[in-house]
């Protein structure tokens, strides 16, 4: 009998190592003395990250370690806790602390620079609208999905981080129904083999629209929207979700200079046809933090990303433009209370452009929408956005590239559109406004 139970927990012991990476490392999010690394295994194992300093072996080496789960879809967000700022790191990720790697990797942490010396030069991705094929589920006909080389491109761009603004996954009619097939649709996206070196190759934060929260222009009422939040937490590294008592997927977080402001345009948006009671997408909770947020921040740039297009006042489609009322409140708060360098991070449309707005008191603001990564692309250069800056449309595939560099009192935004061979497309610069 003995000899029949040591054996069940050596075959047992065995499938637990057997386990595979089906997608990742991928990096989270940073900070100066924590970072996020992910991954997602075949199965339910004790998931083990080994990481230590490149620079010195006097910090010694750490261990965390994450048991996944069927339920979460075997994912595990391994916590790099008692970092030094602006230091490198290498890790490893076993299952069960065996001495089989699955995955190696490095990661740096942010520097402690402010009282010290001008910020750090820094890029970021961004972009949004990445539908990936699955045949089995998808519409019949053409494939909604293009070209993933762009995964590829922008590894090779080496930005510092990436910012998903939406549309990240398209749920379909079987996904969004059940947690089985959230899951699977996160994890036929997160697996794609063109993708991976994009995720170990940078820091990862993200957002949804629609497509990730629910069906087609999908509302609070969505009945499986703890579902798909789950999901969400589950499979990005964001530092944070939501606000106080506020569900939702809210988050903020700086790196170097900028901060960034993740807004949920879906938990709480009201329906696009309701006739009665307040019409809202970001609701009267979450636009107070934001500009609470807002006036509270010393950045350089503050980036505001939100799925669907902010400031076109052409109200089409789910443009806030067709929410007058909340967009110009939004605007307005910011000129009354004198917010400036807000930069608009978008996307959505499945198509690129700058929009630029000067408020009556001389603010000027920004809003970048970056449509599509691998989705089909539209061109609706005759909408009416009459805040286009002009030569910015774009109606093909393409993602962003966003550089902040100079002084911290000469800072210089630049923004860059790219092909998905990573052929520039179209640049812009913004100078910091005083």
């Amino acid at each position: 009998m003995k000899s029949f139970v040591v054996g069940i927990l050596v075959f047992l012991f065995t499938l637990n190592l057997n386990a595979q990476i089906i997608s990742g490392p991928m990096l989270g999010y940073n900070t100066m003395r924590e970072v996020l690394v992910w991954v997602q295994i075949e199965k339910e194992a004790e998931v083990v990250m080994t990481y230590n300093s490149v620079e010195s072996d006097k910090l010694g080496e750490k261990t965390v370690r994450y048991k996944t789960n069927n339920e979460s879809a075997n994912t595990a967000r391994l916590i790099a806790t008692d970092l030094e700022p602006g230091t490198t790191y290498n890790y490893s990720i076993s299952i069960g602390g065996e001495e089989t790697i699955l995955a190696k990797g490095e990661f740096t942490t942010q520097e402690l620079w402010q009282h010290r010396k001008d910020p750090p030069n820094f890029s970021f991705a961004t972009g949004s609208c990445a539908y990936t094929n699955e045949p089995n589920y998808d519409r019949p006909g053409e494939g909604y999905g293009k070209s993933t080389e762009v995964y590829e491109t922008i590894a090779q761009m080496n930005p510092d981080l990436m910012l998903w603004l939406g549309d990240n996954i398209y749920l379909r009619e079987p996904d969004w129904t059940s947690n089985t097939g959230i899951n699977h649709r996160y994890t036929h996206f997160k697996s794609l083999p063109e993708i991976q070196n994009l995720w170990k190759s940078c820091h990862h934060y993200a957002i949804w629209d629609d497509h990730d929260f629910g069906p087609n222009d999908a509302d609070r009422s969505f009945i499986n929207k703890n579902l798909t939040i789950a999901a969400f937490q589950n499979f990005w590294g964001n530092p944070s979700y939501g606000l106080e008592e506020n569900a939702g997927i809210t988050s903020q977080f700086k790196y170097n200079d900028a901060e960034f402001f993740l807004l949920d345009n879906r938990y709480f948006r009201s329906p696009n046809e309701r006739k009665t009671g307040k019409r809202e997408i970001l609701g009267s909770k979450q636009i107070e933090w934001l500009i609470d947020a807002l006036l509270n921040s010393s950045a350089s740039f503050k980036f505001v990303a939100i799925g669907g297009q902010f400031l076109s006042p052409a109200a089409v489609y789910e443009n806030h433009a067709t929410y007058p009322e909340e967009r110009k409140l939004i605007i307005d708060l910011i000129d009354q209370e004198g917010i400036k360098n807000v930069v608009f991070l978008t996307g959505d449309r499945h198509k690129t452009e700058l929009s630029k707005l000067e408020t009556k008191s001389g603010i000027i603001i920004y809003d970048y929408t970056t449509s599509p990564l691998a989705s089909t692309a539209y061109n609706t250069s005759d909408e009416g956005n009459t805040l286009r800056v002009k030569g910015t449309h774009v109606d093909t595939q393409n993602f962003g590239l966003l550089y902040l560099s100079g002084a911290l009192k000469e800072r210089v935004l630049s923004i860059k559109t790219f092909d998905t061979k990573g052929k520039l497309i179209w640049d812009q610069e913004i100078e910091r406004q005083y």
